[in-house]
């Protein structure tokens, strides 16, 4: 036990241990314990903000807003998260390699890639906001209260899209405990500002919903501005230096082949997320709203499992690129097993204490509450396979296997997800129940598909 305790300080502190070298158990932990970490703060923002938010009003105008913005925003974490992927693989693959030079190359051009994107995104984002929103099914009074917010969130994607490669950059090089740092800090901003800018407490000006955004993109810019720092100074495993500025467009040319499939990967399952708020909203802003707050407290419990699973990807890399993909497949399996075990305690939790936790969201509104419930109740259900599964799909993308990450993506989500969800809500008359179903239905699709594929081997072999 003094070895565990022992272990996690060194994870908590950041460690410069070679991850191709030290016992599989070991490397989980020190990878896992910050990344679970810093996934956990991410999860409690996600949370609180919209406990926060919740309060404005009892009609859920605001939560809708919310709702139907994040649905939007998915097209930034599209990009966010495929580049990171590309981020992670490359730099990974070089650490293992025993080539930090390259890996600083490779990390530079990730960051003036999602930069050049995010000013495009912003500019569009931002001019049409309200025609976005309406596009989304919302209502008039929504468009009107809401549009401030979705302004602000669009417009300041910047800040979304660096604190993502920054922080996939690090987890790549196994700089896992500055990446936790760099979120702990953003979110705890945001959790600190989003009342203070929501309700005007003290001498912030109160903006209602459009506070919980100024207030998120106040502390993730904080967030971009640390990590920019502490990528310059250099942590245990990479540091970019003045001889690494200079764009080089065949590094650049290579992660873009590798992060535009990543997006590619990305669009089709957060495309289908919109295409599922996009069937709730058609029952009303009750069911939206109720939707919303259980899949944020569903994001909750996800979110410190994408911590253990890319800590399964770094492992992957880095290991294929040291030459050993045994091992590499060693620490997948047992990092999926560690997964299946904390998402199936989560998911018992939720299906037995759902009505309590939904309640403290919802202010007493019945209706919400209700959808809330169901939601939370249902998807949970397909916890204990999705821990496996999205392990799985991480290790795919750790190797550069992204195209199997791909197609999987788009067998389970899009040709299965989304038109079961239609069928069940529409033509078997189930309501948004049946949209929760179908979700829960397609997890476990998920986990299995990529079980079968992964015992292949065949991504043992992706070269990056």
């Amino acid at each position: 036990m003094s070895d565990f305790w022992s272990s996690v300080k060194e994870a908590l502190r950041g460690t410069r241990q070679d991850f191709t070298e030290v016992p599989i158990r070991r490397a989980i932990l020190l990878l896992a314990v910050p990344m679970i970490l810093e996934m956990s703060m991410e999860s409690l923002f996600v949370v609180v903000d919209i406990f926060w938010v919740s309060r404005l009003d009892p009609e859920a105008v605001a939560v809708a807003t919310v709702g139907l913005t994040e649905s939007m925003l998915t097209l930034i974490f599209t990009v966010a998260i495929g580049l990171s992927i590309g981020a992670t693989a490359t730099i990974a693959r070089r650490i293992g390699e025993k080539d930090p030079e390259r890996a600083a190359r490779a990390a530079v051009q990730v960051i003036y890639l999602g930069f050049a994107l995010s000013i495009c995104i912003g500019v569009a984002g931002a001019l049409l906001a309200p025609d976005l929103l309406e596009l989304m099914g919302a209502s008039p009074e929504v468009i009107q209260q809401g549009q401030g917010y979705t302004r602000v969130m669009l417009g300041g994607n910047a800040t979304v899209l660096l604190l993502f490669l920054g922080n996939a950059i690090f987890r790549g090089a196994g700089d896992a405990a500055i990446a936790m740092r760099v979120l702990w800090l953003a979110n705890a901003l945001n959790i600190l500002l989003g009342p203070c800018f929501i309700f005007g407490l003290g001498p912030f000006p109160e903006l209602g919903v459009t506070g919980a955004a100024v207030a998120t993109n106040i502390g993730r810019g904080t967030g971009v501005v640390y990590l920019l720092y502490r990528l310059w100074h250099g942590g245990a495993h990479i540091r970019v230096e003045r001889r690494h500025l200079e764009v080089e467009f065949r590094t650049l040319a290579a992660v873009v082949k590798l992060s535009g499939t990543g997006m590619l990967q990305m669009l089709i399952g957060m495309t289908s997320w919109v295409a599922l708020v996009r069937v709730v909203s058609g029952f009303g802003s009750a069911a939206v709203a109720g939707y919303t707050i259980a899949i944020r407290i569903i994001l909750f419990a996800l979110l410190p499992s994408w911590g253990l699973s890319n800590a399964a990807a770094t492992l992957v890399g880095q290991n294929l690129g040291a030459g050993k993909p045994e091992r590499a497949e060693q620490a997948v399996w047992r990092a999926g097993f560690y997964n299946m075990l904390f998402l199936g305690g989560i998911g018992l939790g939720f299906v037995l204490f759902a009505g309590p936790i939904i309640h403290a969201f919802t202010r007493g509104n019945v209706t919400v509450t209700s959808y809330g419930v169901s939601c939370l109740r249902t998807v949970s259900l397909g916890f204990l396979f999705y821990g496996y599964g999205m392990v799985l799909a991480q290790a795919f993308n750790g190797a550069g296997d992204v195209w199997t990450a791909t197609f999987i993506n788009l067998f389970c989500l899009w040709f299965w997800q989304v038109p079961l969800a239609f069928g069940l809500s529409h033509w078997l008359q189930q309501g948004p129940s049946g949209v929760f179903t179908a979700i829960a239905i397609a997890w476990s699709t998920y986990a299995i598909v990529c079980v079968v594929i992964f015992k292949r081997g065949r991504w043992k072999l992706k070269k990056v």
